[in-house]
């Protein structure tokens, strides 16, 4: 038997995704302070179609570029991804604060663990916005075992 109703309808699997911000542009502290940001600015075709893709609860891990590369917190997709007003070839998508990751997971561990070399994060440095594999989002669960994820 087939269900129907609105409330079947409008289930929706929570999907995760992995965003990167250089910290001194915004970090998870300006994400902590502000509870919720605009993501916006990206301009990679295959990062503004992640983007678009993101529906309201979905989680985003926040992961900052340069420095020691690293996973510091968890967010939530406030609003869909959509096009950006300002720029037709971008699109943006409200972020929420969930949590910060401690300690944080660093690339290289993402990298030595063998378990994600064909992601995008492992293969694809520049790529600033990505959906994230179940596998990793079931590696981060262990991880972080008290955490949202």
């Amino acid at each position: 038997m087939f269900y129907t109703s609105p409330e079947i309808q409008n289930l929706h699997m929570t999907h995760y995704y992995l965003a990167k911000s250089e910290p001194g542009t915004y970090s998870i502290d300006d994400l902590v302070r502000d509870k919720k940001t605009l993501w916006d600015g990206v301009k990679n075709a295959q990062a503004v179609r992640a983007i678009l893709a993101m529906r309201p609860g979905d989680r985003v891990f926040f992961y900052h570029s340069g420095g020691v590369s690293s996973i510091v917190g968890l967010a939530e997709v406030l609003s869909a991804g959509r096009p950006d007003p300002n720029d037709p070839k971008s699109g943006v998508a409200d972020l929420g604060f969930l949590a910060k990751l401690d300690p944080p997971t660093t690339l290289t561990h993402v990298k030595t663990s063998k378990l994600f070399d064909d992601w995008a994060l492992v293969r694809q440095s520049r790529l600033s916005t990505m959906a994230a594999p179940e596998s990793f989002v079931f590696w981060m669960r262990k991880r972080y075992p008290k955490s949202k994820i």
